[in-house]
């Protein structure tokens, strides 16, 4: 079993997929960099981790 995601890590993620679809990819790096542009979190960990639930996904369907 992986990590649980928060009511928040959820929320936020896919509030950022409804708005920004066409920009997001399956390369974590690359939706870092827009996460981090569009959101105003302070905290790299839950920006990484959004990020990464964003890439799962992507590459999930």
């Amino acid at each position: 079993m992986g990590r649980i995601k928060t009511k928040l890590i959820k929320a936020v993620t896919h509030r950022i997929i409804e708005e920004h679809e066409e920009e997001l990819t399956n390369d974590f790096n690359k939706n870092k960099e827009i996460v981090e542009k569009l959101t105003d979190i302070s905290s790299k960990k839950i920006r990484n981790t959004v990020a990464g639930y964003i890439t799962r996904i992507n590459k999930r369907g």
